[in-house]
């Protein structure tokens, strides 16, 4: 797909995760092919970004392509969320991955990356960084790597230096500025995950007093870095002359990477676990009130509805129950279910001699306040404590 910037495609996918490859200048897809089958070998897809050369020169070209390829990106984890590597090649980390760990570090202006922040957990640099002076664009454009040509010819090399050094002095106010904004970028991914570093004593363009200074400087910074050595090894063709040992430092990296996204992975998983079951507390404790609510309404209406009566056996059912000691839950329900009890008429004679008789005629020092039931129907009730009713003593007082 071509942006602003460059162009990125998919090479390949696979189960592992993605290795996002930075590729370096005039690279084509059959210089990538073998670091592409490396990585798919080991269940890694790749997923490849190419640069313009005006782009290392340009931030707002850079931003513009970082921008399209993050939304690629998400694209494909909100699918299936993936461990993501970073793999920068020569000139790739300034072109293209460093304005990719600005966005994703909210740096920049643009749509938050949280979700593939969570995903990025490695870093890999193969020649690289580089570091970006006011000759540049003369080592870049002469380099064998970037011509194609081992020795080229005078014309194309005298060419080549005067536009790269109206280059440089086109953007040379800037260039300080964009040179400390990109090595402060560098250093502050130190979080992402672990770095793996491949360099060579006789690189010209990414030397390795460079590459040595910012592994030793990401060290002291709390990162897990890894440094791949050789003595004799051109510039981006480590792989191709050191297949053994690239495979076998890369395959213990890419193991430790998912490591990490694991771990973070079950973090995640128990932090949202915790949060789910603080809510099922609550809604247990919401429920629990609720139950409680509803069972004080019914007894409430059990107690105090004008249609619920609740009875209470008669004198001669207290004086047969004494006796066996206590009553059976057959005999319970019998006393419960009396339909029509007996009753007195208070307006009859021997109703106003029962009043006459049980109400006590000096209710001084009672206490007595007006309350409301649930229903609304006014009642009264008395502060003066009594002893349990026994129909005994009215009969008695009756009979005097």
């Amino acid at each position: 797909m071509w942006g602003d910037g460059g162009r990125f495609y998919w090479a390949s996918r696979g189960p592992a995760g993605v290795v996002v490859v930075f590729a370096w200048l005039s690279s084509q897809e059959r210089n990538l092919k073998p670091y592409v089958d490396l990585y798919s070998s080991l269940g890694w897809g790749s997923l490849i970004c190419h640069v313009d050369f005006l782009t290392l020169f340009l931030p707002e070209k850079a931003a513009s392509l970082a921008h399209n390829l993050l939304s690629e990106l998400v694209k494909e984890v909100k699918i299936k969320p993936l461990p993501i590597i970073l793999a920068s090649f020569s000139g790739g980390s300034k072109g293209c991955m460093y304005k990719v760990l600005q966005l994703i570090q909210g740096k920049c202006e643009g749509q938050p990356y949280q979700i593939l922040r969570d995903c990025i957990c490695g870093q890999i640099y193969d020649s690289s960084p580089v570091d970006f002076t006011s000759d540049l664009g003369t080592r870049f454009v002469l380099h064998p790597s970037v011509l194609k040509m081992s020795h080229p010819p005078r014309v194309v090399s005298w060419m080549a230096k005067a536009v790269a050094s109206g280059l440089d002095t086109l953007f040379i106010n800037r260039f300080e500025a964009q040179r400390a904004e990109y090595w402060q970028t560098l250093y502050s991914s130190v979080s992402a995950g672990p770095i793996l570093i491949f360099c060579s004593e006789n690189d010209e363009l990414a030397p390795y007093q460079v590459v040595y200074n910012f592994a030793q400087s990401l060290q002291e910074l709390g990162a897990d870095v890894k440094l791949v050595k050789w003595n004799d090894s051109p510039h981006v063709a480590h792989y191709k002359n050191h297949q053994a040992e690239y495979k076998a430092a890369l395959t213990e990296f890419l193991r430790k990477t998912t490591t990490v996204y694991s771990q973070r992975s079950q973090l995640k998983e128990a932090t949202t676990g915790i949060g789910h079951g603080r809510d099922d507390i609550s809604k247990s404790v919401c429920h629990l009130q609720k139950a409680v609510g509803s069972s004080n309404r019914s007894l409430q209406r059990f107690a105090v509805g004008p249609n619920d009566h609740l009875y209470l056996p008669s004198s001669l059912e207290y004086h047969e129950t004494k006796d066996a000691g206590s009553v059976s839950d057959e005999q319970k329900g019998e006393l419960f279910q009396i339909q029509n009890p007996p009753g007195i008429n208070a307006h009859s004679v021997l109703g106003q001699m029962l009043f006459d008789v049980c109400v006590p005629k000096n209710i001084e020092g009672w206490d007595i306040k007006p309350s409301k039931s649930s229903n609304n129907i006014q009642t009264f009730g008395s502060s003066r404590r009594h002893s349990p009713f026994n129909p005994i003593k009215c009969i008695r007082r009756s009979k005097l």
